[in-house]
């Protein structure tokens, strides 16, 4: 393993366990402190929304800051930045790090610690928010990086996730591994195992989507140079 990927393991570990936290633990905070539904998903949705915008910034040097599988496998198949064996390695610390970091927060709230979750998210409506929230994340994403804009990722994603809490009947998981992690409390945050795969298997569908629109609307990415400029740099 070369120093490069062992620091972006750590970063990927600690950045998605972080995020875990800030999402699981807001919503501890918000459902101790207040009753009222729409002042709970106002608290849950903005911290989570600052948070990751926090972490993007931060752990973005070392590692990316995918913090999500379906944002390392969108990068690995579009650029090939690193060979498959990393990729999954980057995949495998992202789960261990949503299910480390929902327990840190347990630990913050002292509430029960990594116990599986009964709150059950199902139905139509829910799947399809899934859908939706990815694919626009995955497209804004995508984009960003086609178009040699992501210095705009921190507060654009952040944007995004913290909009789809209120758009979308799912509050926006959106992400495979804070899915998992969510599995793991009995918190407002959680959701019920039973639940969990047709959750992943939207998001699924709605990276698929989200990345191909993405494609479809920049072709070239930023920066590529075509068959003739490759020419003309080797012959000088």
């Amino acid at each position: 393993m070369t120093a490069g990927l062992a620091r972006r393991l750590v970063a990927e570990f600690t950045g998605t366990g972080l995020l875990a936290a800030v999402a699981v633990g807001s919503g501890i905070a918000a459902v101790r402190l207040t009753g009222d539904g729409a002042l709970r998903l106002l608290v849950n949705s903005t911290v989570t929304a600052l948070g990751l915008a926090v972490l993007i910034l931060v752990f973005t040097p070392a590692g990316g800051a995918h913090f999500n599988p379906l944002v390392t496998a969108a990068d690995w198949l579009l650029t090939r930045t690193c060979g498959p064996g990393a990729a999954a390695g980057v995949v495998v610390v992202q789960l261990a790090g949503a299910i480390a970091g929902t327990m840190l927060a347990e630990v913050m709230f002292t509430a029960p610690v990594a116990v599986l979750s009964a709150h059950h998210r199902d139905g139509l409506g829910l799947v399809v928010s899934e859908v939706v929230a990815t694919a626009g994340l995955l497209l804004l994403i995508t984009a960003l990086a086609r178009t040699g804009r992501t210095a705009h990722a921190p507060w654009s994603v952040g944007a995004w996730i913290g909009a789809a809490y209120w758009f979308t009947a799912s509050t926006s998981f959106a992400n495979p591994a804070i899915t998992l992690g969510r599995m793991f409390t009995t918190s407002y945050a959680g959701i019920a195992p039973a639940s969990a795969p047709a959750f992943v298997v939207a998001q699924l569908a709605g990276a698929a989507l989200g990345v191909s629109l993405a494609v479809v609307l920049y072709p070239v990415p930023a920066g590529w140079a075509g068959p003739a400029d490759q020419a003309a740099s080797l012959t000088g």
